[in-house]
């Protein structure tokens, strides 16, 4: 039996100001205990349905705002939160937290953002229609039907052969669990990522980079970098085919300590920090050998790779971005909108926009495909047709996600008249293309509480 608990490798839960992580599970089912890394304060101001939260400062100094009252804190304090009570808090400071009962989804209710981390504050505002708030919150007997339903269908499908997905009635059934599933999905930002994660979409930046004139210096913005796999992977490609241009790439994320670890380019083989993947798995040997020095279980990221590469700790949905980083050729922003809720992630995807030089080329993926669509047309992106089917089945996890997780890619499907603009991860935009980003007085969003 396990007596003791260490902190966790991985992050549990992040916030734009703040990451967390927590221990056990223990065999306490009613009690969650977890630690906060605070770097501005929780994002939202929430009220909680039936946990209570009590907090022990161990640094650091900030306050807690509890029934619109302020309560500064400083190390060695304790703060009881109980439930039905809106709060939040703000500070640098570090703390041990305990739930009870333990944190469920849908316990807490986000009421508006908390100005200290959120530039644009105001109302958290549901777009949900009424119908789909109560399918949400509906329980039988304390349990949700939509879980249950989500779940049996989920055991079927896994029973039906692949091809069957092919088919128009099926795949529209899948299209309809998968808007259930991004419906009652619980959204946070991972840190979980891998060198070489889609390698069609490595081709093709190798491919655009090709064409640059010799000596040529070439901008490239890798942006929720984590801790700076695909940042690496995409610096390797570019260094390994065109090492004569002037290559200079800035690794962008919001986690200070997913940041730090990027830069440090050094990665265990059994241990995995911070992402709780094994980053090196998708690799073959004579890729390991090229791409890292190895000491034991622990390889780190050769020089030649390493070099010119800025790392910044930034929020990409604050306007000031473009001051920091400045216009790029290249803009890489993977794998991360898709766990913001609909009105941020277009927030997010327009304020990036901004980032691409005209001409420039921007991939994403691992993003809503509503929302990336709108915003190509809306914005007049041109769709990069070239290895559009490899892209889009190049990251195998995404593809398996679908249709109950709310990250899922769904199948391609060249039926659609808007195929191409709908699964294009690569865009080339307007030469003269002058982009901004959506005024904050309409920007609405259904945020994801953890403590």
């Amino acid at each position: 039996m396990i007596y003791t608990y260490s902190l966790p490798d991985s992050v549990s839960f992040t916030g734009k100001g703040l990451v967390g992580y927590n221990f056990g599970p223990l065999k306490q089912k009613d009690l969650e205990i977890f630690y906060v890394e605070s770097e501005k304060g929780h994002d939202f101001f929430m009220i909680s349905r039936k946990i209570t939260r009590t907090y022990y400062i161990l640094s650091g100094s900030g306050y807690f705002t509890i029934a619109n009252e302020r309560y500064d804190v400083h190390a060695g304090m304790l703060v009881e939160v109980p439930p039905k009570v809106e709060y939040c808090y703000s500070g640098k400071m570090t703390m041990i937290g305990i739930s009870k009962p333990r944190w469920f989804s849908g316990n807490d209710t986000p009421t508006k953002w908390n100005p200290d981390v959120v530039s644009w504050g105001g109302t958290l505002v549901e777009e949900r229609q009424p119908w789909v708030t109560r399918l949400i919150k509906a329980r039988i007997l304390g349990k949700s039907p939509l879980n249950a339903y989500l779940r049996y269908n989920q055991a079927l499908w896994r029973r039906l052969p692949s091809s069957f997905a092919a088919f128009r009635p099926i795949r529209w059934y899948g299209n309809f669990l998968n808007a259930l599933a991004r419906i009652q999905g619980s959204r946070s930002q991972a840190h979980s990522t891998f060198f070489l994660r889609n390698r069609p979409e490595l081709e093709l930046i190798r491919r655009i980079v090709d064409r640059r004139p010799k000596g040529d210096t070439l901008r490239v913005a890798v942006l929720g970098c984590s801790t700076g796999a695909e940042a690496y992977s995409v610096a390797w490609r570019i260094r390994s085919a065109r090492p004569d241009l002037a290559l200079v790439l800035t690794g962008v994320d919001m986690s200070p300590q997913a940041v730090a670890f990027a830069k440090g380019g050094a990665y265990s083989l059994t241990h995995p920090e911070v992402a709780c993947t094994k980053v090196c798995e998708r690799m073959t040997p004579v890729e390991m050998e090229e791409f890292f020095h190895r000491n034991g279980d622990v390889v780190t990221v050769k020089p030649w790779i390493k070099e010119g590469i800025n790392w910044r700790v930034g929020d990409i949905a604050e306007p000031e971005i473009i001051d920091s980083i400045g216009r790029q050729d290249i803009v890489v922003a993977s794998n991360f909108l898709c766990h913001m809720v609909r009105p941020e992630a277009e927030w997010c995807l327009r304020n990036i926009a901004r980032l691409v030089s005209g001409g420039g080329y921007l991939f994403v993926s691992g993003i809503d495909l509503d929302i990336r669509t709108k915003a190509a047309c809306d914005l007049g992106w041109e769709p990069v047709t070239e290895l559009i089917e490899e892209i889009h089945e190049g990251d195998p996890c995404m593809t398996s996600y679908w249709p109950f997780d709310y990250a899922g890619l769904e199948p391609l499907n060249k039926g659609r008249p808007d195929w191409k603009i709908r699964y294009a991860a690569a865009f080339q935009l307007p030469p003269n293309a002058t982009v901004s980003p959506i005024q904050p007085e309409n920007q609405h969003a259904v945020a994801t509480a953890r403590p």
